[in-house]
């Protein structure tokens, strides 16, 4: 007797439209960030140093979902264009400090219409954007 495979059909798969919808979102921010010479992962550092200003890279990898391995070299190549600087916490070295420079607040302002500019790239009316927003945050706190 053949074993049941329909769960292992794509079209069955939750995480697939998820996969699928995160790149395809990403490619749609890229000409975007292009203008302002960052990637998507960097445009998401600069949103949470905008917000926080300084922070420990171990936050900062928490609110991002990003380990210190893919943080790190994002860091680097963001504190190499000015915006940021990296130091060891004075109490605790063992702790690395993340701050904006005036440059990474200067660039807030560049990047500022960003957020609209891509509601118009996803069509969903603000109900549907604020349910699936609530959806996918209970996905990723379970």
């Amino acid at each position: 007797m053949e074993p049941d495979y329909e769960c292992l059909k794509l079209e069955n798969q939750l995480c697939f439209p998820l996969y699928a919808c995160a790149k395809e979102i990403v490619r749609r921010y890229k000409p975007f960030l292009d203008q302002l010479d960052l990637t998507y992962t960097q445009y998401i550092a600069m949103m949470v140093l905008w917000e926080h200003k300084k922070l420990h890279v171990k936050e900062m990898g928490e609110l991002l979902y990003l380990d210190s391995g893919t943080l790190t070299p994002v860091l680097k190549k963001l504190e190499g264009k000015g915006y940021l600087t990296r130091d060891r916490d004075k109490k605790d070295e063992r702790v690395l400090n993340v701050i904006i420079t005036k440059e990474g607040e200067l660039l807030r302002e560049k990047a500022a219409g960003i957020p609209a500019q891509m509601a118009g790239c996803v069509k969903l009316d603000p109900e549907e954007a604020a349910e699936l927003y609530r959806l996918l945050h209970k996905i990723l706190g379970a």
